[in-house]
């Protein structure tokens, strides 16, 4: 049968470190180590060398001493699949240092392939019928409390108006609060605040889990009555939070959670903070993107916060655009700075600070939804 690929090539940009002539080594290697991992010379057949091996579109310098290497792949090398599309973009060369993903171009095939998020900004607020203004949340916590004492929590969130409440990621299914105790709980306890308030809060569960149980975790979660899923998709796998956001018979808005993506934001090598917590996020399905605010207790800074909400909002592919979410650190003091740097299409995500404003959560929501409509 004959050999053939449609011609089809997606581009990784990649930030390479040394002088020139070790960046432009880098990128050689890039081209045969994520693809054929073979020695080049041994390499004869014509159709390998023209179509699979990577191509260098360009190079040129960058600040700071490093260097950007545009590389291009056949469409084919990927086999239209997440998982294997991963592994061609940084498989094995993410186990070498001074190589770091600062953008991801697709073609149209791949973009159809994977289109990303299912409902995306305008999707959101849609269902929340919320518009010109940026969206709260907040999360029940701490771990250690009781089921009843977290639907407790949702109740009063709900009963302030707040947008989105979510589990604290590290909530999972822990015998003083177990997931589907909670979940029935939590879902009860916002669905009846709507009803008395007319509001429309959704409550985000954490399915992060065994991974023969995520599916069944995020099913639960919507017969409950939840109006979106949070996942960690660096601990459960990029594919699984994908999968669960083209799951028609699912349709619930996914938020991401970064625990354990430090390692890819290392500066070394991995990923920017754009490529990473934009782009690549929202290929993987995520309608929310949750990541450390700058000035909070993380040390993202405000460059790489813009880079992230420039990568959430740009034209990638079939992709919606997505909410950027920060948190850490987030207080009533900072919103009209922050309101002013993310502009509306934020959702703030604020923990201790909402509950350190006083003893009475459902006011304290009251109080910052008057402060980013602009009203105080």
């Amino acid at each position: 049968m004959k050999k053939k690929v449609s011609g089809e090539r997606f581009t990784i940009t990649y930030r390479l470190s040394g002088n020139e002539a070790d960046a432009l080594a880098a990128a050689k290697d890039i081209c045969i180590e994520q693809t054929v991992e073979f020695p080049e010379e041994l390499v004869s057949d014509s159709f390998i060398r023209e179509n699979i091996f990577g191509r260098i579109e360009s190079f040129n310098a960058d600040r700071g001493g490093w260097f950007n290497a545009s590389v291009s792949f056949a469409v084919e090398t990927s086999a239209f699949e997440f998982t294997q599309f991963l592994n061609v973009i940084s498989g094995n060369i993410s186990l070498k240092p001074g190589i770091i993903i600062s953008d991801i171009s697709l073609p149209l095939s791949l973009a159809e392939k994977f289109p990303g998020p299912r409902f995306g900004v305008k999707g959101l607020r849609d269902i929340l019928k919320v518009y010109n203004r940026p969206l709260i949340a907040s999360a029940i916590k701490p771990m250690g409390m009781s089921t009843s004492q977290f639907a407790g929590l949702a109740a009063q969130f709900a009963r302030g108006g707040i947008d989105i409440i979510k589990d604290d990621h590290g909530l999972s299914d822990q015998p003083f609060s177990r997931f589907r105790e909670r979940v029935q709980a939590c879902a009860i306890s916002v669905l009846d605040a709507n009803s008395k308030s007319g509001g429309r809060t959704l409550y985000f569960p954490n399915i992060t889990a065994p991974t023969h149980e995520i599916t069944e975790r995020a099913f639960y979660a919507k017969e409950n009555g939840a109006g979106g899923v949070l996942v960690s998709p660096a601990i459960t796998g990029f594919d699984v939070m994908r999968q669960l956001a083209a799951d028609e018979s699912l349709g619930l808005p996914v938020m991401s959670h970064p625990a354990f993506i430090g390692p890819y934001l290392s500066g070394a090598s991995g990923f920017t903070h754009g490529a990473m917590l934009g782009k690549l996020m929202r290929m993987a399905g995520a309608d929310i993107v949750v990541y450390p605010n700058f000035g909070g207790r993380f040390s993202f800074t405000k460059d790489e916060c813009a880079d992230i909400v420039s990568e959430c909002r740009s034209k990638f592919g079939r992709a919606k655009s997505i909410f950027p979410s920060p948190g850490g650190g987030m207080n009533f003091s900072n919103i009209p700075e922050m309101t002013s740097f993310y502009g509306e299409d934020v959702i703030y995500l604020m923990g201790g600070g909402l509950f350190r404003r006083s003893s009475d959560l459902a006011a304290n929501c009251r109080e910052l939804l008057q402060l980013v409509r602009g009203k105080t």
